[in-house]
């Protein structure tokens, strides 16, 4: 699957950066299969979507698609709901809130760095802008 875009986000920038709940590269798999359930879009057999189209398609997840069952699991706060999760509800969510901790306490210079990586992984998937 090839996406072009017309510009080139810059994810080093917390305005820029995805939502907090999942992560482009380690969900890839949960975004497909949620496009694919909501929109009936096979991404990969998708020749050419726009970064827009695509950011606004990923935007308007629903809770009922994979993607969105996962979100909710990991941004759950409530204190009631919480006691009724199953345990692999729980180790999901407690996963998901330790790695955040731990990018928390990255330097400046890390963060750039692993941007970068990120940026050059997804000119790898996309191609680069046109």
């Amino acid at each position: 699957m090839r996406i072009s875009r017309w510009w080139k986000p810059d994810f080093s920038q917390s305005k820029a950066r995805p939502n907090n709940w999942y992560d482009l590269y380690e969900d890839w798999g949960l975004i497909e299969s949620s496009i694919a359930m909501q929109y009936g879009i096979r991404l990969r057999a998708e020749p050419d979507m726009t970064w827009d189209e695509f950011c606004t398609l990923l935007a308007g997840i629903m809770p009922e698609t994979p993607l969105g069952q996962i979100v909710q699991i990991r941004s759950e706060n409530d204190r009631e709901k919480l006691k009724n999760f199953t345990p692999e509800q729980h180790r999901i969510r407690n996963e998901w809130r330790s790695r955040e901790l731990k990018q928390v306490q990255w330097t400046e210079e890390e963060k750039a760095k692993a941007a970068q990586e990120f940026q050059k992984i997804i000119e790898q998937a996309f191609g680069a802008p046109q």
